[in-house]
């Protein structure tokens, strides 16, 4: 389950911007996550609410943000929106699509106090 090492990262994240900023605890943080970026979300909750234990982010909220997986057809030339990998343009049907976007996840922003 590497849902488990993604919210380790996570909690390192948080942790460095929280003393970066002097603050004492982190009450939300809300997260990015691409819709193929091939997480589970509700692991990485059940793993973010573990590892943020005696943390300064302890019972923080995890909001999560997805955003839509997004490729270029090769065969029509057309940004697409796709939903899954290895999934046909919805253009043309062909499988010759890179993915430009969906795969990230990043930390968009914290509530601290």
């Amino acid at each position: 389950m590497h849902e488990m090492s993604l919210a380790e990262d996570i909690l390192q994240i948080v942790e460095d911007a929280a003393q970066a900023e002097g603050c004492a605890r982190v009450k939300t943080v809300w997260l990015e996550i691409g819709q193929l970026a091939s997480v589970e979300v509700e692991a990485l909750r059940f793993c973010f609410d573990a590892v943020t234990r005696d943390s300064v982010a302890s019972d923080a909220r995890l909001e999560i943000i997805e955003t839509p997986g997004q490729g270029w057809c090769m065969k029509c030339s057309r940004s697409v929106p796709i939903a899954a990998l290895y999934e046909p343009c919805p253009a043309c049907g062909s499988h010759q699509i890179q993915v430009t976007g969906g795969e990230e996840m990043r930390v968009r922003e914290l509530e601290v106090e």
